[in-house]
């Protein structure tokens, strides 16, 4: 999932794009508002953390304008301030959802996770092709044999295809999706990602077409 964080807090902003990378996100970090709502006028987003409190442009107005401009990309708010009267500001303005600093990861994940189900219209949690299982929530993929271990960006990768069953992913999809724009992806990256998933879960799993992309088969 691409994920755009707007923090301004260099310790803060920092670990929390470590920490989404480690749970198979591609993050974009960015420090200030106005660059974070040109982020949102040129490029395309699955979820978006942004801090109320940023330099240039609060968070307040880079989510109205946001808004006004017909971007409905899920956004959850970070404030430092407790109030019912910033809380009602910020959810009239357009937002999502809203967590308070300090706040824990697990639950900020979860968050998030809830907003990309709310947008996806997806009720289940747990996606089932043929006898795999992939859960979002816990990480974890299973087959007939068992659990079955994953790299972030091979479960980000299955994740992804198998949200799409039955329809090809175009490998540019794949990388738009999973990789920041900031990260250098090697040209073969996506081949290597899909060998090791075909190794784990039988060659036929993950059909492929050259110049067409990747398909996992309802």
């Amino acid at each position: 999932m691409r994920l755009l964080l707007i923090e301004d807090d260099v310790i803060l902003g920092s670990s929390l794009k470590k920490a989404l990378e480690k749970h198979a996100y591609g993050v974009d970090w960015i420090q200030d508002g106005e660059s974070g709502l040109a982020a949102l006028e040129d490029l395309i987003f699955s979820v978006v953390v942004l801090d109320v409190n940023l330099p240039k442009l609060d968070g307040i107005n880079v989510l109205r304008a946001a808004r006004q401009k017909k971007n409905m990309v899920p956004i959850l708010l970070l404030t430092a301030r407790d109030t019912p009267l910033q809380k009602v500001e910020g959810l009239d303005s357009g937002a999502d959802d809203y967590l308070v600093k300090p706040f824990d990861l697990d639950e900020l994940l979860a968050r998030l996770r809830a907003l990309i189900r709310r947008r996806d219209g997806r009720p289940d949690v747990v996606l089932k092709c043929r006898d795999v299982e992939v859960d979002p929530a816990a990480m974890v993929v299973r087959s007939t044999s068992g659990q079955v271990a994953m790299t972030a960006k091979e479960f980000q990768m299955l994740k992804l295809l198998m949200e799409r069953a039955g329809k090809y992913v175009t490998k540019s999809d794949i990388e738009y999706a999973l990789y920041s724009a900031e990260s250098a992806v090697e040209s073969n990256t996506t081949e290597v990602v899909i060998y090791n998933l075909r190794k784990k879960l039988g060659s036929d799993f993950i059909k492929s077409i050259r110049g067409v992309g990747y398909m996992v088969e309802q």
